[in-house]
């Protein structure tokens, strides 16, 4: 929630010792891992859905187990007099923090978040919008999670603090806002065993469809953040597509209402929207955050605009899994390592393939292809998903499946794939695929552009030998906007497919839900194959077996499309174009890195 500035400290005080020892009593079973995986970063849940071991912010929030153990903690939460949506422990272990970001989701649009520190030093500080400070324990906090934040914890100790998320009523935003007095005044709260003040939850279940006025209030509060760093044409279109987007929106709606009729009609019209956003919105940002304006349109309205049925269970879908149930993608630029990556993980009968990429998938269908209508470089948007192509490549993908080495697939196996044109191609995937799951690997844009510029040199990775107005041919994939790189120098045309499809690829991935991706860094794959890999077989629900345990025992063998022997030091031979157009790559570099 959007605050008027970044802090805000509550008047009131709570029992430091009462708190540690209702935590401290928790069991370790309590504690799991943070749902974005963010290292260091666990959390004990408190309040949830139907009270279960869920992250979800939908449904009927009531307390855990845990929190049910916990007196004095529930009574400090009743005490505010609010209902309380999604509330856990949060622990962030010694030299640990939470990367730089802003809360963008629909959650967040009107919700606070409380802070009450229970365990803590004076090394942890709290950053919001450039300022910089320490929650003391026992004190509550407010602040303003729509601004860019970040934590820091450089104690010895871990920082526990209980964080629950509120709308909040009149007076509490009245108590939490207001010119507070001298501290001395402060209510100091203690447990008193015989009060009897409820524990109020929230009953947030979604409506088949998000109605209009909620659309409607949600696109003008993106727009009054909206910032251009763009020609004003295509500002004034993307403004244009919101408001098309509003009165179609609203028409569908009182045409079938909310409760999921027509779905189909408000399904296209969101993909129809999601795809043309794309096209019009970069350099488009939020005025306060800096944050992508097809991110915040994804992940505030668009995600949210039709509640599709729940996944199954994990164990309910592995009985059940079917020859193209749970599909798995490793999404990344050319030249990332992915082949590497991939040719490790298929070494499992785990794993289906296709034996390699499988630019077949989609290019064997002409309407898919550039220079088809409406299509002039790799990217496919859900809208390109027609229920023909849609059964055209899924009875492809279920005909050409194989095993490790060729052998006969393994039924019930999820398929793995790996074709670098797909980074431009994951709302399409999702839409032939529902149940897809992406891994997305990214590389040091020194090492990674360095390597694209030698595949272009090499001449062997050539796709498109002519190109409108582009003189000679193509190499490697083709992002949008291809044509504004005629007459560039080498070094910057690989620098803008670095940023480009990193860019895409990384605003599609945000724009899923957290348990349909994750992210693997090229040099920690190097550094810890087994590691790795076996994280990844956690996430694609495979076993990491015999057979992947002996590859990843030893220095992982070379590629089939090494070009020249990996060394750490090779961009340099490179590095003056490149030192040339890094500083472009920087701002994508350091979101990258804080995956």
């Amino acid at each position: 929630m959007r605050l008027s500035r970044p802090f805000y400290q509550l008047p009131v005080l709570f029992d430091v010792a009462r708190l540690q020892a209702e935590v401290a009593a928790l069991p370790a079973q309590a504690w799991v891992p943070h749902p974005d995986r963010v290292p260091g970063n666990s959390a004990a849940r408190l309040i949830s859905a139907e009270g279960q071991e869920t992250d979800a912010v939908h449904g009927t929030m009531r307390p855990t187990p845990w929190l049910e153990a916990m007196p004095y903690l529930k009574q400090v939460l009743a005490g505010f007099g609010v209902v309380w949506s999604r509330s856990r422990l949060m622990r962030l272990d010694p030299g640990t923090g939470v990367p730089e970001h802003a809360d963008i989701n629909y959650h967040w649009h009107t919700r606070v978040r409380l802070h009450i520190p229970v365990f803590t030093r004076s090394e942890v500080r709290f950053h919001c919008d450039g300022e910089a400070l320490h929650m003391g324990a026992g004190e509550a906090w407010i602040f303003d999670n729509w601004r860019r934040h970040h934590v820091e914890n450089r104690a010895d100790h871990p920082r526990i603090h209980l964080v629950a998320d509120t709308t909040g009523t009149a007076g509490f935003w009245h108590f939490a806002t207001a010119a507070p007095p001298l501290r001395d005044q402060w209510p100091r709260v203690a447990f008193d065993p015989q009060a009897q003040m409820p524990l109020l939850t929230e009953t947030n279940e979604r409506s088949v469809i998000m109605p209009a006025a909620e659309v409607q209030g949600l696109i003008e509060d993106l727009r009054g953040e909206l910032v251009a760093t763009m020609p004003e044409t295509q500002a004034e279109a993307f403004h244009t597509l919101l408001d098309n987007f509003v009165f179609d929106w609203r028409q569908l709606c009182g045409l079938h209402g909310t409760s999921g009729e027509g779905l189909d009609a408000f399904r296209h019209l969101k993909a129809a929207v999601q795809d043309r956003a794309g096209e019009l919105s970069d350099g488009l940002v939020m005025r306060t955050n800096g944050a992508s304006a097809r991110l915040v349109l994804e992940k505030r309205v668009l995600q949210h605009l039709v509640a599709e049925a729940q996944p199954r269970p994990p164990a309910a879908r592995t009985m059940a899994r079917g020859a193209l149930d749970r599909p798995v993608f490793i999404i990344a630029a050319p030249r990332s390592g992915s082949t590497l990556l991939y040719e490790t993980l298929a070494a499992t009968p785990g794993f289906n393939s296709f034996g390699g990429e499988a630019h077949w998938l989609i290019e064997d269908h002409a309407a898919l292809r550039p220079g088809a209508p409406g299509i002039d470089s790799n990217r496919l948007g859900a809208a390109e998903a027609t229920p023909d192509l849609i059964a055209a490549i899924r009875e492809m993908a279920r005909n050409r499946r194989q095993g490790p080495q060729g052998a006969p697939p393994s039924e019930g196996a999820p398929l793995l794939e790996k074709t670098p044109k797909n980074a431009l191609r994951i709302p399409f995937l999702k839409r032939v695929f529902p149940d897809a799951r992406f891994i997305f690997l990214w590389r040091d844009p020194r090492e990674n552009v360095s390597s694209i510029m030698e595949a272009w040199k090499a001449g062997g990775w050539v796709t498109y030998r002519a190109l409108p107005g582009w003189e000679g041919p193509w190499s490697l994939l083709l992002p949008p906007g291809w044509q504004m790189m005629s007459g560039a120098p080498l070094e910057t045309v690989a620098a803008w497919q670095w940023r480009s499809t990193n860019q895409i690829a990384l605003d599609d991935l945000q724009s899923l839900p957290n348990e349909d991706w994750t992210a693997v860094a090229y040099h920690e794959f190097l550094a810890d194959p087994a590691g790795v890999t076996r994280r990844l077989c956690e996430f694609a629900e495979v076993a990491f077996d015999a057979a992947l345990q002996a590859r990843t025992a030893a220095a992982l063998p070379l590629s089939r499309h090494t070009h020249t022997a990996p060394a750490a030091d090779k961009w340099l031979r490179n590095r003056d174009s490149i030192e040339r157009v890094l500083p472009g790559l920087e701002a994508l570099w350091y979101r990258l890195a804080n995956l």
